[in-house]
């Protein structure tokens, strides 16, 4: 089911709806990262065991602070952390008491990035918060890259917010915010 800008839309991310919409490099499924049935949904629907952890994406750091230790993180590390956005970089950074388990998967760290995508920055601000944001794909298949592909995959358990997903070949490349080791290419 596609879905245009409306109050309907912000009323199903309310209420726990998942919704997919395309990123810089394949289209993503997120949820109200807040909403723990939202995200239990969002993972039995990829088949993801919530020990894995979630990405969450933002249009600017502020909305990843409730879920981020922003004081426990290095000043020497800061620089390169916030000059790699907005863009497709994830960093695991230190986890707020706030930050939910079924985000984190357990971990002290909170897997973060402010997206370049402008469909991603507009779903951020008109929500008003971070998103989670995992490829929409069952896990170990190929992520989606078109509205379609989603619609084959997940029919009407998800709400398509249509769009053009970015020129990035690969999901976002994601690095470990103390260490700056690369975790994913």
């Amino acid at each position: 089911m596609s879905f245009n800008w409306q109050p309907a839309l912000k009323e199903a991310f309310q209420q726990g709806a998942v919704l997919a919409y395309p990123t810089e490099a394949v289209y993503g499924l997120g949820c109200d990262p807040d909403n723990e049935e939202a995200v239990m949904q969002l993972l039995a629907l990829k088949n993801r065991p919530v020990e894995k952890g979630l990405i969450l994406i933002a249009s600017n750091y502020s909305q990843l602070l409730p879920y981020v230790k922003d004081s426990a993180i290095p000043m020497d590390r800061r620089t390169e952390i916030v000059s790699s956005w907005p863009g497709p970089f994830t960093w695991l950074l230190p986890k707020s008491l706030a930050a939910p388990d079924w985000i984190t998967g357990g971990s002290d760290l909170v897997a973060v990035r402010v997206s370049a995508h402008p469909l991603v920055r507009d779903l951020c601000d008109f929500f008003g918060k971070a998103l989670v944001s995992t490829s929409a794909n069952l896990a170990g298949e190929e992520p989606a890259r078109t509205a379609q592909q989603v619609e084959e995959a997940f029919r009407d358990q998800v709400l398509i917010v249509d769009g053009a997903v970015g020129a990035h070949a690969q999901p976002s490349q994601i690095r470990h915010g103390l260490t700056g080791q690369l975790i994913r290419a």
